[in-house]
């Protein structure tokens, strides 16, 4: 989701807000945005074959998506509660931390993670992709980055700003989203695939798009944000009463404005020296 980069530094290091979501998988299911079926497109063509891996794979939002595209998809992800939704949704998923994951010897074509990178250390991580990728297989991790219209933003600030004082992340951070923010979060995934040795030259990608949300359907998204998953249901009530009146205000619906960025690299075989393939 958009706001968790807000942990500008080492998010991976701080994992109880990633491990959170799960407090309401089903939600977490249903209202997040997929994503743009033009980035599913281009990494199902640029994997060499069909075998995908999903870490971080969540309820399985990604996975089927890759999977309606013809992928055959294995999911990796910490939170039992979350891969009990992907396996409910037909999704074969393994309960592990992708760093710590034993892929027994499987390997595969592609390896994504959708707005799951940042949580997953960038050094071994990109030794893991490495390690189950073919030769000429892919790593794509991608985020949505959402920029709120005009008179959205401001009301839900301001209620944070009163709920929860004491938040360590500033909510300005989950309503002023440019990609620009997104900038040093992709640095450091094509340095950690740098380090590692074995990628070709990253790529970023970005693709545009649009989504038009009723007050019901925001509503329903908010609660499933990191900065709100460990929020008591009144307070959240309270945040969710400011958001309600504002969208109200805009005539009961509003257009978000989408952009997905997507950091992508080959696994060419090439290891430094003294680093086992």
């Amino acid at each position: 989701m958009p706001t968790e980069p807000s942990s500008r530094d080492e998010p991976h290091r701080h994992r109880r807000m990633a491990e959170s979501f799960g407090t309401d998988a089903e939600r977490y299911d249903r209202a997040r945005p997929r994503y743009p079926e033009a980035l599913v497109e281009r990494i199902a063509a640029a994997a060499p074959g069909p075998d995908l891996l999903d870490a971080g794979c969540g309820t399985g939002i990604a996975a089927r998506q890759f999977q309606a595209a013809g992928c055959r998809v294995l999911g990796v992800e910490p939170d039992a509660r979350m891969a009990a939704v992907a396996r409910q949704f037909g999704i074969e998923t393994d309960v592990a931390k992708f760093e710590e994951w034993d892929p027994e010897g499987r390997q595969f074509d592609a390896v994504v993670a959708g707005q799951a990178w940042h949580w997953i250390d960038p050094v071994a991580g990109a030794h893991k992709a490495r390690e189950v990728l073919r030769p000429g297989g892919l790593l794509a991790a991608f985020w949505n980055v959402f920029q709120f219209p005009s008179g959205i933003a401001e009301p839900i600030v301001e209620a944070c700003r009163r709920v929860m004082p004491d938040s360590p992340v500033d909510p300005r951070a989950m309503t002023n989203q440019g990609v620009e923010v997104y900038a040093p979060m992709l640095a450091k995934v094509a340095d950690g695939l740098g380090e590692t040795g074995g990628f070709g030259e990253p790529e970023q990608w970005r693709f545009e798009w649009e989504w038009s949300y009723t007050c019901d359907a925001w509503l329903d998204q908010m609660p499933t944000f990191g900065l709100f998953t460990r929020l008591p249901q009144e307070r959240m009530g309270e945040i969710l009463e400011a958001a309600g009146a504002a969208v109200d205000a805009m005539g009961g619906s509003f257009t978000m404005r989408y952009t997905t960025v997507a950091v992508a690299a080959t696994r060419t075989g090439t290891v430094r020296d003294g680093d086992g393939d």
